[in-house]
C-alpha cells in the first residue's frame, strides 16, 4: 500500500434514532442514522405485508389478462 493516501480508520459509534448505539470502526466518526436492525419492522416482526392479490385484480381488471390479449391478437 502507498503510505499517507489512505484516511485513518477509528473506533467510532454509530448512534440510532430508537436509542441504540453500535461501536464499530470506521473512517468517519459519530454516525447517526434513522433506522436500524433494533427497530426496523423486517427485524423486529411487525413487517405490514401489502395486500397483493388485491393489486394484481386490480392490475388485470385495467389491463385484462394475457388470455385476453392472446385471443384478440389471434383473431386480428
Amino acid at each position: 500500500m502507498k503510505a499517507d493516501i489512505h484516511p485513518d480508520y477509528n473506533a467510532t459509534t454509530i448512534a440510532c434514532a430508537c436509542g441504540t448505539v453500535y461501536n464499530t470502526g470506521s473512517t468517519r466518526k459519530g454516525l447517526k442514522v434513522g433506522i436500524c436492525a433494533a427497530c426496523h419492522p423486517f427485524f423486529t416482526g411487525e413487517q405490514k405485508f401489502v395486500d397483493t392479490a388485491g393489486r394484481i385484480e386490480k392490475f388485470s381488471k385495467r389491463y385484462g389478462t394475457m388470455e385476453l390479449r392472446r385471443s384478440k391478437a389471434a383473431k386480428a
